[in-house]
């Protein structure tokens, strides 16, 4: 029994150099430009074609469609995910969105719909796509949407809003989480222009420099064929949910790894009352203390993704990383500032705003699924 909760951490030499690949671009590309973003509360112009260049959601789509056929991996895009986010969370996520919904539509699309869809994403080009599945109430939770669908012969017409939709008004495709009534949580492909959709944008601490979003739907109508899956292919929303959370989970890890980076030679350097404030027992713990967490978060989130990318049962092993990496996020955004004293308070720094990014960690839902 034991062996079977092992796994295996080696990575293979198409991950490792990917990770040197997407390190490089973090911190050269997204790094680089993160601070000016933020204040800016945009990202550079032609930023996110630069990113398509990576061609993360060119992986999993067949090649008949035009894309690269690799088997969909969550360990690999774990791994990009936090590899990304050491340059920048808010940043990372928006590279990672398309992908969201492509990885969504590969897994429980029908044949028709990823022949329609894949291909226009297959591009070289950035396509912006993304999940609407939040909504905007303190008691929000997954499985009890207040968005609707009702049948309506061949179609069926939505009315709801949506809250933190990443990439929003952008997104050529955005998939519609909504309740159906009698056949449960349903997820419609609402395309680019559709009569009836509006959208606001949204202002939040964090994510400051990517389009966040409240989409609103008013009798919008699209057809059956809209209706994510078929047959065997069934919407499991609890599938979406967990993949998403452990793509929060690995921007938190990679964001951590980046306080961290940051905090240790800081307290090293900095000298006060005659010697590096790192001496200090009280500095040293809370350093030691970030480390120790740190893998905490990574060792879950690998696990849980291992687990799904072996077809096994993972939404225990997702569910334990998403209260771990909420909880423990928090607290390293928040030594980190604390540990920078009178700078972490100042926009010098960084540090100040990993923390505000990672405060999403906790409420993101849908966006990103790996």
């Amino acid at each position: 029994m034991a062996g079977e909760q092992l796994f295996d951490l080696t990575l293979s030499e198409d991950q490792r150099i990917t990770r040197e690949n997407m390190r490089r671009f973090a911190q050269s590309e997204i790094r680089s430009i993160s601070k000016k973003a933020d204040l800016d509360q945009a990202l550079p112009a032609g930023f996110l074609r630069k990113a398509a260049d990576l061609g993360l959601a060119l992986l999993p789509i067949p090649e008949d469609f035009g894309g690269a056929g690799m088997p969909r991996s969550p360990v690999s895009n774990v791994l990009n995910a936090e590899d990304l986010a050491h340059g920048d969370f808010a940043i990372a996520l928006a590279v990672m969105t398309p992908q969201g919904f492509v990885n969504t539509l590969v897994d429980q699309g029908s044949a028709a719909q990823q022949e329609k869809y894949l291909g226009a994403l297959a591009s070289e080009e950035f396509v912006p796509a993304t999940v609407a599945l939040m909504e905007p109430r303190a008691t929000f939770v997954p499985e009890k949407l207040e968005t609707k669908a009702a049948r309506q012969g061949n179609d069926y017409v939505l009315n709801g809003v949506k809250s933190m939709v990443i990439l929003g008004a952008s997104a050529k495709f955005v998939l519609v989480v909504a309740d159906a009534g009698a056949e449960g949580p349903q997820a419609f492909i609402v395309e680019q222009g559709a009569a009836g959709v509006s959208f606001a944008k949204e202002e939040y601490m964090g994510l400051k420099p990517i389009e966040v979003s409240r989409m609103t739907l008013e009798n919008v109508k699209v057809p059956a064929s809209a209706k994510l899956g078929e047959g065997e292919k069934a919407f499991n929303l609890q599938r979406l949910v967990d993949l998403s959370r452990l793509a929060a989970c690995a921007l938190a890890v990679g964001t951590c790894q980046a306080v961290l980076d940051y905090v240790v030679p800081y307290v090293n350097e900095r000298v006060a009352f005659g010697e590096p404030i790192s001496h200090r027992q009280a500095v040293a713990f809370m350093v030691a203390n970030i480390a120790i967490e740190l893998d905490g978060m990574r060792l879950l989130v690998w696990r849980a993704a291992s687990r799904a990318e072996q077809g096994l049962d993972f939404h225990k092993e997702a569910y334990l990383a998403r209260v771990l990496c909420a909880e423990k996020a928090m607290e390293i955004g928040t030594n980190g500032v604390q540990l920078l004293g009178g700078h972490g308070f100042t926009r010098e720094h960084p540090v100040e705003q990993w923390y505000r990014n990672l405060r999403a960690v906790g409420i993101l839902e849908g966006a990103a699924a790996v």
